[in-house]
């Protein structure tokens, strides 16, 4: 009885593992926009950084440039869910723009959001998981060194961010209702290896 029961047991948790794994396939409504090395074309470069698909990842680790640069995606987005997995250094200083305004110039000045990536920010309240100058971290998460998970739901002014399946912040704010999504190199090297959007 107690086999049969640990068998039923693991077979739920096997169920339950690929219906997780299953949310973020683009036949349940999620469109890819970066897959490995495919997903270039699915935006445009602003700024310096030498941005290219190497290794499985979207990546970017200098610039020509001084500034951030930022790949920003083609298409515009109101109200969705974004999940990419990315991978950055103990200094690198990057983000996740969401809701960008200005596709050739993207910042929290110009009324985007960015969901950060920064471990070694000045300011750690508005480090790795804080919505910059909207929502800040506490406590203080550590993203450096290895592939991390954010999960970024945005319905009307309500924004939630997770960082490896914990919600750092949750935010009602109103300045930017629709844009593009942008990730930003601005020092350090940065990976991004998956990023699926479903439109709500």
């Amino acid at each position: 009885m107690k086999r049969h029961f640990a068998n039923a047991i693991g077979l739920l948790i096997v169920a339950l593992t690929v219906a997780g794994c299953a949310q973020y396939q683009p036949s349940q409504g999620w469109v890819t926009l970066i897959d490995g090395n495919t997903g270039m074309d699915n935006w445009n470069l602003t700024g310096g950084g030498n941005w290219r698909a190497a290794d499985g990842a979207i990546q970017a680790d200098s610039s020509t440039t001084k500034g951030a640069s930022v790949l920003v995606s083609k298409k515009s987005f109101k109200d969705f869910e974004l999940y990419t997995e990315f991978w950055a250094a103990d200094d690198t200083n990057s983000g996740v723009y969401i809701r960008a305004m200005n596709p050739t110039n993207v910042s929290t000045s110009t009324g985007a959001y960015e969901v950060q990536i920064w471990d070694k920010n000045p300011n750690p309240a508005y480090s790795t998981g804080s919505l910059v100058n909207v929502a800040a971290v506490n406590p203080i998460y550590k993203a450096g060194g290895r592939w991390n998970t954010y999960e970024i739901y945005a319905k009307g002014a309500g924004i939630t961010v997770k960082l490896n399946g914990v919600v750092t912040v949750s935010a009602q704010d109103s300045k930017s209702p629709e844009g593009r999504i942008g990730l930003q190199y601005n020092g350090g090297p940065i990976k991004f290896r998956k990023l699926l959007v479903r439109e709500l």
